[in-house]
């Protein structure tokens, strides 16, 4: 079948599908964590001593009995065979930013020839997977390859049902024979340890007594594309790299702005709903879901969730939307960047921090001026965004993201932070050294009787920002749509923990008594410190504009990393390595094994596209072109001998691209065989300047082929049957 035929074929199939047929929905509180082995079900099936250590673990973090495991395994092994299981995985996040798993079944032979099942508390406690075989960035070879899966009782166990079984899943720090993490997980938990300590501090400085354990928030938003599989299998570089190498824009994208928030297809609207059941099952919170900017791309976003947990959820989701996609007849994309010319997606973070006597102590209450708590984290935030932006930049670092960040639809490489005006002019003031009154927020009243007056935020939204606070979080807003949250949320943490830190001890300083007047006189003190060493990284403005790039280098001295090969480097700068090294999160060798993985992956990424942008150009695209060309040629030649003059501009155009693009591969395989880099760095910035150039320069003239060659010999579904048709 030629490439027109197959597009032809697969819109036939797609505009004749049969709708999915949709069973009766069964209400939340039916299916709410019903595959989650929750507290509620640990009470019924444990003793009132077991049931109460691991409710002090999961809330508090308290150590675990190793006997409490014992009888967790027998009342998890029951549980899952009853509903269905009969193999058990220890479920990790290995530092390629996926999940991982390895099935064991719940099998014992005996001498007599019998079978029994069984699973104990050391089966649960620990697994071993192969350490060597995943990256590692050095920490194990192939001849020290011994890893370690261990269980995390702060996150529940779940059964993951497919059509041919179920299985339970135990979620667990993955490490090496020698101790390292080599995980995503384990500094996720480290940093929250070391947020929890510092935190704690500074509250008790301030006068607070009754402080409960400190845990970090989580809400991440999540935007995906949707293709129908039939287009999908007729696009290499769709299903290889997950996003368009070659085609040409659509005469409509989104610019008329009509898809954002508009009507979901049915077809659509019936995926998200059976993928809303499946994670509802999985106890995960989903509570938004709507289409977005670009065409064919759609957002969902759960509620804000413990940090640890929000983590492996957003994994589970990630997974869930892309096995259920299948069954919907569509490849779920999560590239940040599948389409030239059309929004990219992200993962917007909200992020907060909070306890149980305290409450969320990033929500200014109604009197923010007042709200000592509140101004100390919200500084601790601008100071540690200042001193360790290029961190944040490098742990949303990607070959994908590096399409999207400071585009016009994702926040730019610059870190600042957007306060809103209430909260930025108090900051003013602190900054002043004094603290008065602050602006209300007033309400929103549109002079219609029958819409009733609601209270306005005190602050605006600035979808420029890449670290805004929303009301009572911040959101970062850059990290990648295909990426763990996991690498943020621990840098978040740790750079909080960091400033809560210097902090306490500034606070021992100008806390000069005991009375709230003292205090509320010492914190205004250090307050005024932060914002003069750090109050630089504070922006309101447009993060877009050519001005504010100017202004946040030259002035404010921020630093701009665009790219990739820019931003990893800061991994390895030394208040980066002491940062993580003096809060026990990172170790120097863990850190330098992040940074080898994630250059390692991101040139293995650059490598994968450039060979199949060389191989489609040649054995796809230039078949096609000359194809056409000959039957140009010879329609003119036949032409010619009638005496009809043909204008002949289309063909010489189209030789002239053919000849451009192969000119481009040439020179582009020439540059891929360069190999002689003196370091990991030249080397992805050569991929980051002279590779990716040439990349784009071969598809400039694919594209514009995409636009001369006849439509009935294009072998390439194109952006507007993929965007468009559903």
């Amino acid at each position: 079948m030629s490439g027109s035929n197959a597009r032809e074929q697969a819109i036939f199939e797609i505009t004749n599908r049969e709708a999915t047929k949709v069973g009766k929905r069964k209400t939340l509180d039916k299916i709410w964590a019903s595959d989650v082995f929750t507290l509620a079900k640990m009470e019924e099936a444990l003793s009132k001593k077991a049931y109460k250590a691991m409710k002090n673990t999961m809330e508090n973090g308290a150590p675990l009995d190793p006997q409490v495991a014992d009888s967790v395994a027998a009342a998890l092994k029951e549980w899952a065979i009853a509903k269905g299981a009969d193999y058990f995985s220890h479920i990790f996040y290995p530092l390629t930013g996926f999940t991982a798993e390895k099935h064991d079944g719940f099998i014992l032979t005996e001498p007599n020839g019998k079978a029994i099942t069984e699973f104990n508390g050391n089966l649960l406690i620990k697994g071993e997977p192969d350490g060597s075989s995943f990256p590692n960035g050095g920490i194990r070879q192939t001849n020290a390859a011994r890893g370690y899966t261990a269980w995390d009782p702060t996150s529940p166990a779940y059964i993951l049902k497919t059509r041919n079984g179920a299985t339970l899943c135990i979620p667990s720090v993955f490490i090496s024979w020698t101790g390292e993490s080599m995980d995503k997980k384990t500094p996720l938990l480290r940093s929250n340890a070391a947020m929890n300590a510092a935190a704690t501090k500074v509250l008790k400085k301030v006068g607070e007594r009754n402080v409960a354990p400190l845990n970090s928030s989580c809400g991440a938003e999540q935007e995906y594309f949707l293709v129908d599989a039939n287009f999908a299998a007729l696009r290499p570089d769709l299903l290889l790299t997950g996003r368009t190498l070659f085609g040409a824009p659509s005469a409509k994208g989104q610019e008329f702005d009509d898809h954002y928030f508009g009507a979901i297809a049915e077809r659509v609207l019936v995926f998200m709903q059976d993928v809303e059941e499946k994670l509802y099952r999985l106890g995960i919170p989903a509570k938004t879901r709507h289409n977005e900017v670009a065409p064919a791309q759609f957002e969902i976003a759960p509620y804000f969730e413990a940090a640890n947990v929000a983590a492996d959820h957003q994994q589970m989701l990630m997974t869930v939307l892309k096995s259920t996609a299948k069954d919907h007849g569509f490849l779920c994309l999560l590239h940040e960047k599948p389409f030239a010319g059309i929004n990219g997606s992200g993962k917007h973070v909200n992020w907060s921090v909070g306890n149980a006597t305290q409450g969320n102590l990033l929500d200014p209450g109604d009197k923010p001026n007042e709200n000592l708590n509140f101004l100390l984290f919200c500084g601790a935030v601008i100071r540690g965004v200042h001193l360790y932006g290029p961190l944040l930049r490098a742990v949303v670092a990607s070959a994908g993201n590096d399409h999207r960040l400071g585009a016009n639809e994702a926040p730019p490489a610059i870190l600042s932070v957007y306060l809103g005006s209430q909260i930025e002019g108090i900051f003013d003031q602190i900054a002043k050294g004094k603290l008065d009154g602050i602006d209300e927020s007033g309400l929103m009243d549109l002079g219609l009787s029958q819409i009733i007056p609601f209270t306005k935020d005190a602050g605006d939204r600035n979808r420029t920002s890449p670290f805004a606070f929303t009301g009572n979080r911040f959101e970062f807003r850059a990290v990648g749509s295909e990426q763990s949250v996991a690498g943020s949320l621990t840098a978040m943490n740790t750079m909080l923990a960091d400033s809560l830190n210097w902090m306490a001890d500034e606070l021992d300083k100008a806390i000069t008594g005991k009375s709230n007047a003292a205090i509320r006189a010492g914190v205004i003190t250090v307050l005024k410190k932060v914002m003069e060493e750090h109050g630089a990284v504070v922006f309101g403005g447009d993060g877009y504009s050519a001005e504010w790039h100017k202004e946040a280098v030259e002035k404010r001295g921020l630093k701009n990393l665009p790219t990739t090969a820019d931003a990893l480097p800061a991994l390895r700068d030394d208040d980066v390595v002491q940062l993580f090294e003096k809060a026990g999160v990172l170790s120097p060798v863990e850190l330098e094994a992040r940074f080898e993985v994630d250059a390692e992956i991101y040139l293995l990424k650059i490598a994968v596209e450039a060979k199949l942008v060389v191989s489609m150009a040649t054995t796809t695209i230039y078949p096609v072109a000359t194809s056409y060309l000959s039957e140009l040629a010879q329609a003119s030649s036949a032409a010619s001998e009638l005496g009809v003059e043909v204008d002949t501009s289309l063909a010489k155009s189209i030789a002239a691209n053919i000849n451009g693009m192969m000119s481009s591969v040439d020179k582009l395989k020439k540059a891929m065989a360069k190999d002689d880099f003196n370091s990991v760095v030249e080397h992805m910035q050569f991929c980051a300047g002279e590779i990716r150039s040439l990349m784009d320069e071969v598809r400039g003239y694919v594209d514009a082929l995409e636009t001369e060659v006849a439509d009935d010999f294009w072998p390439l579904p194109t952006y507007q049957e993929m965007l468009f048709i559903k």
